[in-house]
């Protein structure tokens, strides 16, 4: 779950089952997250995931945590995002848990 409260607005992720009926929603999203720790120094981690999903036309939502990334696209795209990670270097498990390529991306 990941709640963000703006000036402008309230955003807030959770699995479909608690989102109370009735409720403005976006339905059917996965969650990516990146594996491991990363570091907060780590520069490049959201742009090696988002450039290459961009380049597939795939739109992201993407959330930061203190230890890592997680990255939401819509269950029908999943395939299409598996795939243009993978080529990217990208390792991605069937829980969709996403390991990056030994070299950095530039």
């Amino acid at each position: 779950m990941s709640i963000t409260r703006t000036d402008d607005e309230l955003s807030i992720v959770c699995a479909e089952p608690q989102v109370p009926h009735g409720t403005e929603c976006m339905r059917d999203y996965v969650a990516m997250r990146v594996e491991g720790t990363l570091a907060p120094d780590l520069v490049g981690v959201l742009v090696s995931l988002a450039t290459p999903l961009a380049d597939a036309g795939i739109p992201i939502l993407a959330i930061g945590t203190h230890d890592t990334d997680y990255v939401l696209v819509r269950e029908a795209d999943l395939a299409r995002v598996v795939g243009a990670l993978q080529r990217a270097g990208h390792e991605v498990d069937s829980g969709q848990g996403i390991s990056f390529p030994a070299k950095p991306v530039e």
